[in-house]
């Protein structure tokens, strides 16, 4: 009987792979952890996890985000959490049109929803120009040199903005109508 032959042949094969010895990992018995090991070792990553998220929710510089870090984003921050803003309220505001604008309202309370919508967004494109012009003026002000772009710092001033205060991460510093 010939052996065959082609593309797809690999000669000496046609019976079981030999065991490997020589060309195979040892295999480091000591060096794998027991299940008592991962259980501590779950258990510290756990309380490292929960230390740093608590640190990043005290605004602790080491544990937050480099989206947070520095003094220039400290000031944004506090300047937006020591005012009130409309974002604030705009879902509970968004939650009333959608609510009030259904079919089995009579025509006025859904014209009064649609009304609602308008001031909605108009007070906050207004809440977004006076954080803008906040943020600009006290950042010029006290960090002439920032190397962070106004444009982004605003971005970053207006998404905190809209967020429920509590939610906010880092949380805020400063308290409603304090001076920063």
């Amino acid at each position: 009987m010939s052996e065959p032959t082609g593309k797809a042949y690999t000669p000496g094969k046609g019976r079981p792979t030999p065991k490997r010895t020589a060309n195979s990992r040892p295999r480091n018995v000591t060096a794998a952890a027991t299940p008592t090991d991962k259980k501590a070792m779950r258990a510290k990553m756990r309380e490292e996890r929960s230390r740093a998220y608590e640190g990043m929710r005290r605004g602790e510089e080491k544990y937050l985000s480099p989206r947070d870090k520095g003094p220039v984003r400290r000031l944004v921050r506090d300047l937006v959490d020591a005012r009130r803003n409309v974002g604030s309220y705009f879902l509970i505001g968004a939650l009333a049109v959608l609510l009030f604008s259904q079919p089995q309202w009579p025509s006025a309370v859904r014209f009064g929803a649609n009304i609602l919508w308008l001031l909605l967004i108009v007070a906050i494109l207004a809440d977004v120009f006076l954080i803008s012009r906040l943020i600009r003026k006290n950042v010029r002000e006290r960090f002439p040199n920032a190397p962070d772009k106004l444009g982004g710092l605003t971005f970053y001033g207006v998404m905190r903005s809209v967020q429920f205060r509590r939610m906010r991460t880092p949380g805020p510093q400063v308290k409603i109508g304090e001076k920063v």
